[in-house]
């Protein structure tokens, strides 16, 4: 049995816009389907599923298309992106390792 996953309106949205950005940028590079496919290493359907904002396709795909086509994610230079990555790393380096809930510890009683 094929489990559906349900996605928040916004998720669904950015999914379609990120499909269309690439699609446009595909015509006005004048690649077929079948040409962005075989760059990609995917299957027409594969990149049918992306252009349509497929959410289940695996977001390793999408980036990879959308870099192809020249859809930039983040920031239109690459220095930036990795200045961004680098100052993420940063602060995440700053954060626990691991995210715990408390455990259900009772009071102590230190009473003497």
């Amino acid at each position: 049995m094929i489990k559906t996953r349900a996605y928040s309106r916004y998720t669904r949205e950015a999914g379609l816009l990120l499909g269309k950005q690439i699609r446009l940028s595909r015509k006005q590079r004048k690649w077929t389907e079948h040409e962005l496919a075989e760059r990609a290493g995917i299957s027409r359907a594969t990149l049918q599923k992306i252009e349509k904002g497929d959410l289940s396709v695996a977001l390793g795909l999408v980036f990879e298309v959308a870099a192809l086509v020249g859809v930039r994610l983040f920031d239109e230079e690459v220095s930036s992106l990795e200045n961004h990555i680098a100052r993420t790393q940063e602060m995440l380096s700053l954060m626990p390792g691991a995210v715990r809930k408390p455990s259900k510890v009772s009071r102590l009683d230190d009473d003497f």
